[in-house]
């Protein structure tokens, strides 16, 4: 539950992000991710938004850099993002106020235009990978200092931060380094030259949500420019999306021919942050990967 100072802060905030007088405000906590505090905020009984709560000492500008991922996800105008309402730091918290997404049925349409979307979203491109800003997967930094190609991004950028930290931690050994260090002799000719494209970043299936309009909305972001396979990759971490989504993304911008190998590899970056977060159940996957290589 929100301590009443807490409720009391939102409640300012609020009061000067929309245009509204405020005369009761309801806060019914919801299910998080493994690091936020959601609620669901109900103004005037009727007007909701969806808020989360963390440390802003624990995860400093953990809600700015979502915010402008949002952000500029919603500038491309491809696929639907929740609007901004607030994000602000009071005491030692900060606070991330989104627009509140009414949940519809996801019909084959709604995978249909899902694929389609992403496809678009993925074309957008720009000169180096990588972005201007870091930013998090999760609860970890997310560096994004841009490179002129995707393997050399790919392993000073992704892989190796994570390599360092889970052998500091003991979760991976010095030969699990030498089998990754011969995957690096292979990625360029396992990803041919392509151009960077704008990358919603952890596209697993918590982090879209189906609205009322049976449209596809984009939430969580780790926005950069990479290589399209990271997103089609993530989409298979946990179960996979529904077969029309590929099929409608590799008509509209088809895959590669080694897409599937492209894909594992792409996932050696989520099952390391899993690893350094959650401990050594994703060994196994990463290891599995390297050899295969």
């Amino acid at each position: 539950m929100t301590s009443d100072i807490i409720q009391k802060s939102v409640e300012k905030i609020l009061s000067h992000s929309i245009d509204l007088t405020i005369i009761s405000v309801e806060f019914n906590s919801i299910g998080g991710g493994s690091i936020n505090d959601s609620y669901q905020i109900i103004i005037n009984k009727k007007e909701r938004f969806f808020c989360k709560l963390n440390s802003a000492k624990k995860f400093p500008s953990l809600f700015i850099k979502e915010k402008n991922g949002l952000e500029f996800l919603a500038k491309q105008d491809i696929i639907k993002i929740p609007s901004v309402i607030a994000c602000e730091e009071f005491d030692d918290k900060q606070i991330l106020i989104l627009e509140w997404i009414d949940h519809g049925p996801g019909t084959e349409k709604f995978w249909e235009n899902f694929g389609e979307q992403l496809s678009m979203l993925h074309r957008i491109s720009d000169n180096h990978f990588g972005l201007d800003e870091d930013n998090y997967m999760g609860a970890l930094t997310q560096c994004n200092n841009p490179s002129k190609t995707w393997t050399d991004f790919f392993i000073h950028q992704r892989l190796e931060p994570q390599i360092r930290l889970a052998l500091d931690n003991r979760l991976l050994d010095n030969k699990s380094l030498s089998h990754f260090n011969n995957l690096y002799k292979k990625l360029p000719e396992i990803f041919p030259l392509e151009s960077p494209s704008l990358l919603h970043g952890d596209l697993w299936s918590g982090n879209f949500l189906c609205n009322h309009n049976n449209e596809p909305v984009l939430i969580d972001p780790a926005v950069y420019f990479g290589h399209r396979s990271v997103d089609l990759a993530m989409t298979t971490l946990f179960g996979g999306f529904d077969k029309k989504f590929y099929e409608t993304y590799n008509h509209h911008f088809p895959f590669p021919q080694n897409h599937r190998e492209q894909w594992k590899i792409c996932n050696l970056y989520p099952l390391l942050i899993h690893l350094n977060l959650f401990g050594e159940t994703y060994r196994l996957d990463i290891l599995q990967t390297i050899k295969g290589f």
